[in-house]
């Protein structure tokens, strides 16, 4: 497990999030259907909000890493014993063939729809909150999810 990786992965919630709810994005349509006002966002303690998301973004960086990263799955199929000659044969011959950009983006973009979205649009039903709402939040989950993914 590469936690470099898992750091700079934690990163890109704040980063997308910071570019895509910009009220030159999508910010002004996210304030309107959320009734967020100026004056309401400066009334969030602005510090434990940050720290307490890249907590939630390290967790999810841990979990997207083992979505992505195939390697885990045929490690535990031997229940972690790297000595046994035919995991040695496995990874002789697909060791890095999962390991792109593309791979894992393409697992993020699947994680974001399958995993984010159900999540998202169940609360927001329950919530009464509009289709809109729902496809704001989930167009960053799948731009930051797919990221996280393709980076990891």
């Amino acid at each position: 497990m590469n936690f470099i990786a898992l750091i700079v992965a934690a990163l890109i919630p704040m980063i997308i999030g910071f570019i895509y709810y910009h009220k030159k994005v999508v910010g002004t349509a996210w304030m309107s259907v959320t009734e967020m006002t100026d004056e309401k966002a400066k009334e969030g303690n602005m510090p434990v909000i940050f720290i307490v998301s890249f907590i939630l973004a390290i967790m999810l960086a841990f979990m997207m890493n083992n979505i992505v990263n195939h390697r885990n799955g045929v490690f535990s199929l031997f229940y972690g014993d790297d000595t046994n000659p035919l995991l040695q044969q496995i990874m002789d011959a697909k060791g890095d063939a999962f390991r792109t950009f593309k791979h894992g983006a393409i697992h993020g973009f699947m994680a974001s729809l399958f995993f984010a979205l159900p999540i998202l649009a169940n609360n927001a039903l329950f919530e009464q909150k509009g289709w809109k709402y729902i496809w704001i939040n989930e167009g960053y989950w799948t731009v930051t999810i797919t990221l996280m993914g393709g980076l990891l």
